[in-house]
């Protein structure tokens, strides 16, 4: 069987229908094309494959386009995408695999690749987040190294897509950006969303689109974690906030609700002690200090605040550096956590 990617590519294109009936089973045929919603296999009308045509160059067998994302490729994107593939060497796998199966009947009903899941559901979180890759060595090391955040430990809830759609708002067309993947998970560690953060191509900041940060999933009481909560916790609003407060308290657990009033209703566990409530310099950052402050002083746990200096404590440690964070810290933590800090 073929290994490299151009001669599985040709192959796939001398059964072109067949992959589409295969990995793209809510589209249909429509004269030369085969017509479907997206890569994904969407079901829609604006990405089109074309059936026939020559081995390479325009018009070759087996090439798409989407009208609505701009995007085009061959069919090992078309399995890639479809079946939620990361590494060139599972595509090739699943490549070689399709090829070797008997071509399906031209009016065949395959079963689907992949059930279908509605937009911003929990399920279609855990697919994005599966979909997406270890953030070590790429865009997302070089977006948060830009914000002052190094050395990011438990970055397990944290990944990195190359490619992820971006829709804006209204009927603007769908782009793709690199993005920050973080795993929104309840408190028995289940992934139950997942949050967006687009980035420039380049990794020096966020993408240049109206909002390059959005959920997507259940939110209300749980939260993007790192460490794993015992009898001590912080919490927080910001992803960058809580990585930042990491560089000075590195073995504490923490956990960034993404947003104040998701802070105000995080569920807090059964073994917590003392939480550490890390308040954003705002009205709404005080109201939900005190909301959240309520609700873990009526379940007997202690609630202490930890303020910046300034908006945030990433602005402090992009304004100040991790030694002035570590010393400012020192006056907010009980003694005996003292220990959760750098020397």
């Amino acid at each position: 069987m073929p290994r490299d990617a151009s001669e599985l590519s040709r192959r796939l294109a001398c059964h072109a229908e067949a992959v589409c009936r295969h990995y793209l089973s809510n589209g249909r045929r429509r004269g030369r094309y085969w017509t479907v919603g997206d890569v994904r296999n969407t079901p829609g009308r604006s990405m089109f494959v074309r059936l026939s045509g020559p081995e390479s160059g325009p018009g070759a067998a087996g090439h798409w386009t989407d009208a609505a994302s701009a995007e085009y490729g061959d069919l090992l994107d078309v399995i890639r995408e479809s079946c939620g593939l990361v590494d060139f060497h599972d595509v090739a796998a699943e490549a070689r695999r399709f090829l070797s199966l008997p071509r399906a009947e031209p009016h065949g009903t395959p079963k689907p690749v992949r059930t279908p899941v509605p937009a911003g559901s929990p399920e279609a979180a855990r697919r994005l987040f599966a979909m997406s890759q270890p953030i070590r060595r790429t865009l997302v090391e070089t977006y948060l190294r830009n914000r002052g955040i190094r050395n990011v430990r438990d970055a397990g809830s944290l990944r990195f897509h190359p490619r992820c759609y971006y829709r804006p708002e209204g009927d603007g067309p769908t782009e793709t950006w690199p993005a920050m993947v973080a795993a929104v998970t309840d408190l028995e560690g289940r992934i139950t969303g997942a949050h967006r953060t687009w980035l420039a191509r380049d990794g020096s900041g966020k993408a240049p689109v109206d909002t390059p940060r959005r959920a997507m999933g259940g939110l209300l009481g749980h939260a993007v974690r790192f460490g794993a909560a015992g009898e001590v916790l912080a919490a927080g609003e910001g992803i960058e906030t809580m990585l930042s407060l990491r560089c000075a308290l590195p073995a504490m657990p923490m956990a960034a609700a993404l947003s104040a009033n998701h802070l105000a209703a995080l569920l807090l566990p059964l073994t917590l002690r003392r939480l550490y409530i890390v308040r954003d310099a705002d009205a709404a950052g005080d109201s939900a200090l005190a909301a959240l402050t309520e609700r873990a002083e009526a379940a007997g746990i202690e609630a202490l605040a930890l303020s910046p200096r300034m908006g945030d404590f990433n602005e402090d440690l992009r304004t100040f550096g991790p030694r002035a964070l570590r010393a400012a810290l020192r006056g907010q933590v009980v003694p005996q956590d003292c220990c959760f800090t750098y020397e």
